[in-house]
């Protein structure tokens, strides 16, 4: 069984990491944080963006050919989220994606769909949002037990929101009060859209835990003090060690559960993953020294977000108790009097 990537595979993976340096490369990035955010107060997300992503199949990726989708599955998504994650790409990719072929534009790059979480959690990219994602039940297939809000329904609920302070420049946060402040947090994205969700966001986080191992070995390979290059000092070597033997098992975890689908598969590889992306973007930081905390880099910016993440569709606390609850119970070795000593 051969489980490295396809040509094909690797031609749109290749493709999306083009595109994305072409509409949306470092340049257009900075200028979205020094704008206070990838969105607009009043517009939302920038629309241009998300047409280009809509027109190159982004949302539409995993749609069937006959409704005018690209007719693939989760295996390439994931590699098109990896690559998101490595530009910092901003909006609610994971939402929109999920919602075409359910939200009217969705697949098109028309339509912004964000979700709403619950427990407590608020709300991103609420502004401009076309629609919102909200659960009625638990334990049900994509599609089935949601509840869209469009229109008034939108509008009411915008209005009840109330904005957040959010430690990422690049996604605005809302908190929404009421009966989504009190649901419990898998309500709002049940059955298999909660799991896809995890595994999208996972890709995210592996993708810019990627991206800050390499931007640490690049600052390695150039910096000097001392008169030495920094990668030349074994402290160094070692935390770029670190994040590539952090990156890669999540990488494995990540592409394995595209496959599967498994719903323990993929609670693990979120945890790797958002272990990898944190975990990495602080030892970057590191390596960068007194540079990488300046507004100037953009380590931080894979930190702040990475954070953020790690923080939705599925906690390492809800993803520990799904892989404990796939546990088989601990027999004792022995028993009998024997046992007993």
């Amino acid at each position: 069984m051969d489980f490295q990537l396809s040509d094909d595979q690797r031609a749109l993976r290749s493709g999306m990491r083009d595109l994305l340096g072409a509409v949306f490369d470092r340049d257009r990035m900075r200028a979205a944080v020094e704008r206070g955010g990838g969105v607009d107060r009043d517009r939302g997300v920038d629309r241009g963006l998300w047409r280009e992503l809509g027109a190159a199949g982004f949302f539409a990726l995993r749609l069937p050919e006959e409704a005018g989708g690209v007719g693939l599955g989760l295996p390439e998504a994931v590699l098109l989220f990896e690559e998101a994650g490595r530009a910092l790409l901003p909006g609610p990719l994971v939402a929109t994606h999920l919602a075409a072929g359910l939200v009217k534009g969705a697949a098109e790059g028309e339509a912004v769909v964000t979700v709403a979480e619950g427990g407590g959690r608020p709300v991103a990219d609420l502004g401009g949002a076309d629609a919102v994602l909200v659960g009625k039940a638990t334990g049900v297939v994509a599609g089935e037990g949601l509840e869209v809000l469009t229109g008034e329904g939108l509008e009411a609920f915008v209005a009840g929101a109330v904005p957040v302070r959010s430690m990422d420049p690049l996604t605005r946060l809302h908190r929404v009060e009421g009966r989504l402040a009190r649901a419990g947090a898998s309500e709002a994205y049940p059955g298999a859209l909660r799991r896809e969700g995890a595994l999208l966001s996972a890709a995210e986080q592996l993708g810019s835990a990627a991206r800050t191992t390499e931007m640490a070995v690049q600052h390695a390979r150039s910096r000097e003090q001392f008169g030495s290059l920094i990668g030349s000092f074994q402290a160094v070597k070692h935390l770029c060690a670190d994040m590539l033997a952090r990156t890669e098992p999540a990488r494995s975890a990540v592409y394995a559960a595209a496959v599967t689908g498994d719903p323990v598969e993929i609670a693990a590889a979120k945890l790797l993953a958002d272990e990898a992306a944190v975990r990495n973007a602080r030892d970057c930081l590191q390596i960068h020294g007194g540079m990488g905390f300046t507004w100037e880099a953009d380590v931080h910016l894979h930190l702040k977000r990475a954070w953020l993440r790690a923080a939705r569709w599925l906690t390492a606390a809800e993803a520990e108790e799904v892989l404990a609850a796939d546990l088989d119970p601990v027999r004792p070795l022995y028993s009998g009097s024997a046992a007993l000593g």
